[in-house]
C-alpha cells in the first residue's frame, strides 16, 4: 500500500483481533487501529469455565497489539457516518478510515422472552459471567448450554444443574456423538428436560409454555444471539437480524469500504446459506479479509471467500469431549471421535485432518 492507508478495526474478538494482527504483518505503510470496549480478550468458548470458578487466560490487547505497532484504543463506538468515512467514540473522540472493518461481534439476546433481561444471566461475553453454584436451571440445550452444564456438574458435584431445551442435547449430530453427550450429561447427573420451550423467566423459576414452573434459583440463559445497531442507524444495508450483508469478499454489499466479519456479518457458505455465528467461522474469515483487503491494494481482484466447515468440538467438563467431524456445509458425518479432549484431537489430527475451518 502506498502513503499513510488507514485502516480501523472495530471490535476485538475472534475475528477483528484475527484480522488485525495479520493486517500488522501483511500492510506496509498502513496506520491501523483498533477499537473495543474491552481492555483485554477473553476466548468466548473458554467463559463456562470461568462461570464454574475457574481461572481463564487474559489477553492485553494493548500490549499485544502494540507490540505488532497496532493503535489500541478502549473505547465504545456510538456512531459511524459512512459517507464521510468516520467513526464517533464515546468521549467524544473521532476516528477516520480508508477501510474499516467492522467486527462488533454480537451479545446474548437478553430480550428473548420477558422477565431475562431481569432475572437471567448469560456466558456470553466476559462481563456477563459471574461465578454460578447451588440450584441451576440453563436455558438452551445447543453448545453452550451442553458445556456449561457439564462444566458446572462436574466441579460443582453438590449443585443442581438442570438444562432445558427445545430439542435433545447433542440432536443435531451424529447419533453416536449425540449418545456420547446424553451420556455424558447424565453421568454427571444433569437433569435433561428437552422438547420444552421457556416462554418466561422469574426471579424464582422459569415458565414453560404449558404452563408448568420450573423452580430455579438461579437461571442461565444460553440460548439466542444479537447483534449491535450500529450498521443499521449508519445507513449499511443489513439483513432482518442487523447483520451487514456481504459480497462474496466480505464487503458491505452497501458501502466497499467496510469489510463486516464475524457474529455482525451475514457470510454465506458453500451451500449459499448464512455461516452460523461461531469461532470457527470468525477466525478463518479474519484471516480471509486481509486477503482481500491487500489484494485490492494491489490492483487485484480477490478470489471469492468460501466457508466450508471440518469439524464441531464440544467439551463435557475437563475430562470429555465429543470431536464431531462434519461435511463442508457443517452437517455431521458417520465420525466422531469421544473422551479426552487432548486424546481426541490428537487422534483426529494422526487420522489427517486438519483441525482448521477453511474459508479459502
Amino acid at each position: 500500500m502506498t502513503g499513510q492507508h488507514r485502516i480501523v478495526v472495530l471490535g476485538a474478538g475472534y475475528a477483528g483481533l484475527t484480522a488485525a494482527r495479520a493486517l500488522a504483518k501483511k500492510t506496509r505503510d498502513t496506520q491501523i487501529t483498533v477499537v473495543n470496549g474491552r481492555a483485554e480478550f477473553v476466548q468466548r468458548v473458554r467463559l463456562h469455565q470461568a462461570a464454574a470458578g475457574q481461572p481463564v487466560k487474559r489477553l492485553d490487547l494493548r500490549k499485544s497489539l502494540g507490540r505488532k505497532g497496532v493503535e489500541f484504543l478502549q473505547a465504545r463506538v456510538t456512531d459511524l457516518d459512512p459517507e464521510r468515512k468516520i467513526v464517533a467514540l464515546d468521549g467524544e473522540w473521532t476516528l477516520h478510515y480508508d477501510t474499516l472493518v467492522y467486527a462488533l461481534g454480537s451479545q446474548a439476546d437478553r430480550d428473548a422472552v420477558p422477565g431475562a433481561a431481569e432475572h437471567a444471566k448469560f456466558v456470553a461475553t466476559a462481563e456477563d459471567v459471574t461465578e454460578l453454584s447451588g440450584q441451576i436451571v440453563i436455558v438452551g440445550s445447543g453448545p453452550t448450554g451442553i458445556e456449561l452444564a457439564t462444566e458446572l456438574a462436574e466441579s460443582q458435584p453438590d449443585s443442581r444443574i438442570s438444562l432445558l431445551g427445545t430439542e435433545d442435547p447433542g440432536a443435531w449430530l451424529s447419533p453416536r456423538a449425540h449418545e456420547a453427550i446424553r451420556a455424558a450429561l447424565t453421568r454427571l447427573g444433569v437433569e435433561i428436560r428437552s422438547g420444552v420451550k421457556v416462554v418466561e423467566v422469574l426471579a424464582d423459576a422459569v415458565r414453560l409454555a404449558d404452563g408448568t414452573l420450573v423452580p430455579a434459583a438461579t437461571t442461565v440463559w444460553t440460548t439466542g444471539f444479537t447483534v449491535p445497531d450500529l450498521a443499521r442507524r449508519a445507513g449499511l444495508e443489513v439483513a432482518a437480524d442487523g447483520r451487514i450483508r456481504t459480497d462474496n469478499t466480505l464487503r458491505s454489499v452497501s458501502h466497499p469500504d467496510i469489510y463486516a466479519v464475524g457474529d455482525a456479518a451475514l457470510m454465506t457458505g458453500v451451500d449459499g446459506r448464512p455461516l452460523r455465528m461461531a469461532c470457527a467461522t470468525a477466525i478463518p474469515a479474519g484471516q480471509y479479509v486481509v486477503g482481500a483487503i491487500t489484494a485490492r491494494a494491489r490492483g487485484r481482484e480477490p478470489e471469492p471467500m468460501v466457508g466450508r466447515y471440518v469439524a464441531q468440538c464440544i467439551s463435557l467438563g475437563r475430562h470429555d469431549a465429543v470431536l464431531q467431524v462434519v461435511k463442508a456445509d457443517d452437517t455431521p458425518t458417520k465420525t466422531v471421535f469421544t473422551g479426552r479432549i487432548g486424546v481426541v484431537m490428537k487422534e483426529f489430527i494422526v487420522r489427517g485432518t486438519a483441525f482448521t475451518v477453511g474459508l479459502r
